[in-house]
């Protein structure tokens, strides 16, 4: 009896052995995973970041040469300043078409019983996704040019906002309907207009909503390339993302110093509106009510 309780205890003492074993290998290789997948996104980051401050940046990320004479030559030459506020502008204005516009659309197919509005809501998004901009451009093209908004960048944020309604509209609906009625129902017994219940009441509520909407146009519009590089005729009013493209030889070499640095450039903007938001909002929400 001695000897075969001895022997149950060798032999869980060695499955355990063989557990932690099993645990120890998984656990490596997850690890090893995780580290192989960081760095393959965090090497082109890390490009990203040096190669503006090397003197001649190649395809490996590294800083043998520092510099700052990138900078330099990029903030003298006019044309990348003037790219970067018309991207400014351009998202900006974008922004604002699309985020009024949607908040009073979605409003009102939130509130009105119109037959079918879920129907036409969704024949919308789906005909906004299947019909991309790209198949779209030679009507869009006559379109602009027969409203003489050819070569201007409100033209070019009219069209994009038209692209990107349906699914803001969409979107914020969902936060419209988590509202709460009897907000308003109250406000109307102390004679509160539609108005007035919209922007004190309906709003405010969904503001976490209305910065989802914010944050994506901005985003989209900002590494939009095709619609400003057709409806843009003259080189003065091309965003940053066109822009771009005048660091390629005619060849067709990149001139990498350039494209570093304006890079860099081109990505400062975005990354300090997804810290704002985050630091505001932290898209903790649910609904139109956040917790």
């Amino acid at each position: 009896m001695a000897a075969t309780g001895a022997t149950s205890a060798v032999d869980t003492a060695a499955e355990d052995r063989r557990w932690l074993v099993r645990a120890l290998v998984s656990r490596i290789v997850l690890y090893g995973f995780l580290a192989l997948t960081a760095a393959f996104f965090a090497l082109p980051m890390a490009w990203l970041v040096l190669a503006p401050f090397e003197a001649h940046p190649t395809l490996v990320a590294g800083l043998t040469d520092p510099t700052l004479q990138n900078f330099k030559a990029m903030f003298d030459n006019p044309s990348v300043r003037g790219s970067l506020l018309n991207s400014i502008l351009l998202a900006l204005g974008t922004m604002a078409v699309v985020v009024a516009s949607a908040a009073l659309a979605a409003y009102a197919l939130s509130r009105a019983r119109v037959p079918g509005r879920d129907v036409i809501l969704y024949i919308l998004l789906l005909f906004s996704s299947v019909v991309t901009g790209s198949a779209a451009m030679v009507p869009i093209f006559l379109l602009a040019y027969d409203l003489h908004i050819i070569n201007t960048l409100t033209g070019v944020a009219l069209v994009l906002a038209g692209g990107l309604l349906p699914a803001a509209i969409f979107i914020l609906k969902d936060f419209m309907d988590s509202t709460p009625a009897s907000y308003e129902e109250s406000a109307r017994v102390f004679g509160a207009s539609p108005f007035q219940i919209l922007r004190h009441i309906v709003l405010p509520l969904v503001r976490p909503g209305l910065a989802v909407i914010a944050v994506w146009t901005i985003v989209t519009v900002w590494g939009s390339f095709l619609t400003p590089f057709i409806l843009l005729q003259d080189p003065s009013q091309q965003p940053a993302a066109v822009e771009i493209y005048s660091f390629y030889s005619a060849g067709g070499t990149a001139n990498l110093r350039l494209i570093s640095t304006f890079g860099l450039l081109y990505t400062i903007p975005v990354v300090i509106m997804y810290l704002v938001v985050q630091n505001r909002y932290g898209f903790r929400f649910y609904g139109g009510l956040k917790r």
